[in-house]
């Protein structure tokens, strides 16, 4: 069988990291097999990985694979199709390669049909069409793709790659349990083939479905499975495992590096993602790949001239890569320029369809332009790249709010808060959202969890003081508000008057119906340091000394829930804060 075969020239691939000397070896190989066969990304993530390891002597250097017969005869129509393929003519490539049957002259031969079709698909879309209506064109070679691919197949005549491709096809097809099965099995047959991998990658929905699937033991479901965790936004274990890969031998691994900035990025601990990046710029300043991500922590920190040196750079680089141009679209977001940056990642979209970032940056933009039909249709259009996408499904939410639906407002939130539970701002978008249905046990259910969860935002408590405000449960609104403010102040945060007023206003008139003079009087003095608050607080001051010369006497039978701190009886009344993230800082 040819497919053996070319698991046998790659060598065995086990799951053990010891001999890193032979790993190096079958990544030199597998490099060198992806780029015959046009695979240029999956080579250049095996070149860039086998870099990040010692340099092997020459008698070491993997030999070059043996040619059969098969090889032999098409090796002429092969190196003419090659030169042609390369030069992005694919219909000519496919032509000279007409009747071959080794598989490396077959595989190109397929994928060079398969390329024709989806440049021919770009091409009628990019002038006609704006990029909201690109997903109705279809590569008119897939069907034809399908049944010939699926009849080598049935005959088990596909080697690694030629499963690869199959599952490509039965993916654009939108088969996903075909498609799903195809990788796995080119995974078996050909387990160094990244590109296999990262396509079984975009098909995995959750942990559920990754843990039924039966993948092949080898030291390449490693990065595979950190990938993976990575995207289904499992970042703890994702970063578990590049630490493991960077203590096996891969410290250098730029690859490495990029994954785990990126992973921060998703938990949004914001400073070492970006010192990550910075790190990563120094070691690869021509890199292109992930920049958009950086571009999208420097927004959310309004780093403006950081921002617009990165832009800079990346034009130099390479002015029509789509990293580039949501790079650019978030520097003049940033400007508020919002149709400047909607066109630069339309410009994006153009270059590449199936980019995500552009997607929902750019229905973020058409959010800020009140465009609410482009923004659902961006935001659905995202969902269509990646169902994982919980930035899409929550900028659906916002619209479908803006548009005061709040049923299918609160479908978008669950979903987004299905991908991400322990993201605060899900929960609190949820909890208002069952606040406008009146279901107010749920939403101070959501309110709860968000504080538990750690709220980013410092809002859940405020909002879950003043549900119970409105269902008059005093003592726990109260609660509620001294945890506010201890929150606030212990965390040593400059915050916004209005929340912290309102919380020491009601705690004072609390206090001071339980006829709690000393801490209805500290709070009151608290007010008088707001200017919204300044005459409630001046007016309670009074009533209380009047009572108190008139001998009424703190109340020891009613406790009040619990006091505040003795920190907050000093004057250390906060100043103002940044306004709490909103939309157009939610980072893909």
């Amino acid at each position: 069988m040819a497919a053996a075969a070319v698991v046998a020239g790659l060598g065995s691939c086990s799951c053990d990291f010891s001999d890193l000397r032979e790993i190096k070896k079958q990544l030199l190989s597998v490099a060198e097999r992806s780029r015959e066969r046009g695979l240029q990304h999956s080579g250049k993530w095996a070149s860039e990985l086998a870099f990040a390891l010692d340099p092997l002597p020459l008698s070491e250097l993997p030999p070059a694979p043996a040619l059969t017969e098969e090889d032999a005869r098409d090796l002429d129509a092969y190196t003419l199709a090659k030169s042609y393929f390369d030069l992005k003519e694919y219909d000519r490539a496919a032509y000279f390669l007409r009747g071959c049957k080794s598989q490396k002259a077959y595989f190109l031969y397929m994928y060079s049909r398969y390329l024709s079709g989806e440049k021919k698909k770009d091409d009628e879309t990019v002038d006609s069409l704006g990029p909201l209506e690109k997903g109705q064109v279809k590569n008119e070679a897939l069907r034809e793709l399908r049944v010939e691919l699926g009849k080598k197949h049935k005959a088990q005549e596909l080697d690694g790659f030629g499963l690869y491709l199959y599952g490509v096809v039965l993916r654009k097809l939108d088969l996903v349990k075909e498609a799903t099965d195809a990788f796995v099995e080119a995974a078996h047959v050909l387990p160094l083939h990244w590109g296999a991998w990262l396509e079984l990658c975009n098909l995995i929905t959750d942990k559920e479905m990754l843990k039924s699937l039966s993948l092949p033991d080898t030291w390449m479901k490693e990065f595979f499975l950190a990938h993976i965790y990575t995207e289904l936004q499992l970042i703890e274990e994702a970063l578990q495992k590049y630490q493991s890969l960077i203590d096996a031998g891969f410290s250098k691994s730029t690859y490495i590096i990029s994954q785990i900035a990126v992973a921060y990025h998703n938990i949004r601990d914001i400073d070492k993602a970006l010192s990550i990046f910075n790190e990563l710029r120094k070691q690869d300043p021509y890199r292109i790949e992930n920049m958009d991500t950086f571009s999208n922590l420097l927004y959310v920190r309004s780093m403006k001239p950081e921002l617009s040196y990165l832009a800079h750079n990346l034009c130099e680089i390479d002015k029509y890569r789509v990293e580039t141009c949501c790079v650019i679209g978030n520097y003049y977001s940033l400007r508020s320029q919002h149709e400047k940056a909607a066109l630069y990642f339309q410009r994006a979209l153009k270059l590449n369809p199936r980019y995500l970032g552009a997607w929902t940056l750019m229905g973020h933009e058409y959010m800020e332009m009140k465009n609410t039909s482009a923004a659902i249709q961006a935001y659905r259009h995202a969902i269509e790249v990646n169902k994982r996408d919980y930035r899409a499904w929550y900028g659906l939410g916002q619209t479908y709010e803006i548009l005061k639906m709040p049923f299918y407002c609160l479908y978008y939130y669950r979903r987004a808060h299905q991908l991400r539970p322990n993201d605060s701002r899900m929960l609190v978008a949820l909890g208002e959202c069952y606040e406008k249905l009146n279901q107010l046990v749920e939403a101070k259910k959501c309110y709860w969890r968000a504080y538990a969860v750690g709220d980013v935002e410092k809002m859940a408590l405020v909002k879950l003081a003043k549900l119970h405000e409105q269902l008059n449960e005093s003592e726990q609104a109260a609660q509620c508000y001294i945890k506010y403010i201890q929150d606030i102040y212990s965390c040593g945060e400059i915050v916004e008057h209005l929340e912290v007023s309102t919380a020491f206003r009601y705690l004072a008139q609390y206090y001071f119906k339980c006829k709690l003079w000393d801490e209805a009087s500290a709070c009151a003095q608290k007010c008088c340091a707001f200017n919204d608050t300044r005459e409630e607080g001046k007016a309670l001051l009074r009533q209380i000394l009047q009572l108190r010369n008139q001998g009424e006497t703190s109340s020891t039978e009613i406790s009040a829930p619990f006091f505040l701190p003795a920190s907050l009886s000093s004057n250390n009344t906060p100043t103002r804060r940044v306004s709490p993230l909103n939309l157009s800082s939610v980072t893909p």
